[in-house]
């Protein structure tokens, strides 16, 4: 029964989709807080010391943006055999990010490079391996396609789908909150994307504005720490991005075996409280994210979100706080999203229609 109510509950959802924009960036920097790619991991039972995020990692770690070893392709050079750069989409402490033309597929698609003084790290190499095999697993309408990968050589890399559109973070970034409409049918598209996941027995753990990128369908992005269950319930220390992290990521040690799919519906909650109000939902001053004081650098620890604004509909502020719980059992699942969410977004109105000079949905008749 529940699973068929979730089947009549997307229906309407995907029929809403739309994509604000498009030929935009596909990655867009964090404000303030840097993700955390990697948490230690035991075996069950055992409670490994936290460990500290890899851009405060010597031994992986490139140091400040300026200082950082890339390769600096132009346009038209090769980093395979017939894939060839168009041009820089950025990067981080790890990869460099290039939109490639492909001619094997003959198209574009976006190629993720380990930096060049990375091309020998044991621990870089085993993280991209383990982020091609977590894009060749999964196969769903919005999590974003891998295309293969080059494991060994002079430049290891992995092949991602190029999406048109740009970020979540972005859109906050130019308008602030964003508007019901479009928040909504987005909302519930990454929870069946998260439903999906837990089914395989895999979570995202950094699901936030920079993942999600609004084309259409919307997609789910970076699966760069992806975790099977098995693994995920042995991590300790911390891992993913400090403002959607669920108390269980922010220190395993302390919350040993709860990392798991309910984590991934806890930052959904973040992205979408931070995309009505405009903020985030532990507020934080940028320095505490150096602290060694856990509860200072996670506020999510201790202290409760903030009330959302006044004229957010009941039931959805319940939702986003549910889904916002500190204890992971408390929170709804990915599929109980979708479900509450579906008479709201049936409420909307029928017609969107886009405006052309900007983002925001003009709603007509």
């Amino acid at each position: 029964m529940a699973d068929s109510r979730f089947r009549r509950a997307l229906r309407p959802l995907a029929a809403r989709a739309r994509a604000p924009e498009a030929n935009d960036e596909l990655r867009d920097p964090a404000d303030g807080d840097e993700p955390l790619d990697r948490g230690a991991e035991g075996p069950p039972g055992e409670q490994p010391m936290a460990t500290p995020g890899p851009e405060r990692d010597p031994a992986v770690a490139g140091g400040s943006d300026d200082s950082r070893a890339a390769w600096g392709f132009e346009a038209g050079e090769e980093i395979a055999d017939g894939r060839s750069v168009v041009r820089s989409l950025g990067g981080g402490s790890r990869y460099e990010v290039y939109l490639v033309w492909d001619d094997h597929l003959f198209a574009l698609a976006v190629a993720k490079l380990v930096r060049p003084d990375l091309v020998e790290n044991e621990l870089v190499l085993r993280e991209l391996r383990e982020e091609a095999e977590a894009l060749e697993r999964l196969a769903h309408p919005v999590i974003v396609r891998g295309f293969g990968a080059v494991l060994g050589g002079p430049r290891p890399h992995v092949l991602i789908e190029h999406l048109e559109g740009p970020t979540l973070r972005r859109l906050i970034r130019r308008h602030g909150a964003l508007p019901l409409e479009q928040l909504l049918p987005l909302t519930a598209h990454i929870a069946a994307a998260l439903h999906y996941m837990a089914a395989e027995e895999m979570v995202h753990l950094d699901v936030k504005p920079d993942n999600l990128v609004m084309s259409v369908p919307p997609r789910l992005i970076d699966l760069s720490i992806a975790r099977t269950l098995e693994r995920a319930a042995r991590l300790r220390g911390s891992i993913g991005t400090d403002a959607y992290m669920p108390p269980e990521q922010c220190d395993g040690s302390d919350h040993p075996g709860m990392v798991g799919p309910a984590s991934d519906v806890f930052g959904l909650g973040a992205t979408l409280y931070h995309s009505i109000s405009g903020s985030v939902p532990f507020p934080r001053a940028r320095e505490a994210r150096d602290s060694e004081d856990r509860l200072v650098r996670f506020p999510q620890l201790v202290e409760e979100p903030r009330p959302l604004p006044a004229g957010v509909p009941d039931t959805l502020n319940g939702l986003v706080m549910r889904m916002l719980a500190k204890p992971p059992h408390e929170r709804p699942s990915a599929a109980e999203v979708v479900l509450e969410l579906e008479p709201l977004v049936a409420a909307l109105p029928r017609r969107l229609a886009l405006a052309r000079k900007n983002t925001r949905l003009r709603l007509s008749g």
